[in-house]
């Protein structure tokens, strides 16, 4: 599988361009055709793995503001100086 950093690198504006289209789906279908020399099966491959890295990204970026803040309700409580129900 090829590495992220063999993405298009033409963007969907210029790939729509060769295609005669102006659906996002078809230009992006389009790059990865080109980047990937006409191999479907490869173009698929590579589309799937900048998918999925993405995926990944946005998750840990989910949890990284989680964490930030459940941290903030931690430091903003109110401190009721010790008084117990």
């Amino acid at each position: 599988m090829l590495a992220r950093h063999t993405a298009p690198a033409e963007g969907p504006s210029s790939a729509s361009a060769h295609t005669g289209t102006s659906c996002p789906v078809e230009a992006i279908a389009a790059a990865y055709l080109s980047q990937t020399s006409g191999d479907p099966a490869l173009a698929l491959r590579c589309a799937i793995t900048d998918a999925l890295a993405d995926l990944l990204e946005a998750e840990r970026r989910t949890r990284e503001r989680s964490r930030l803040i459940s941290r903030g309700y931690v430091r903003g409580r109110l401190d009721d100086g010790g008084d117990a129900l």
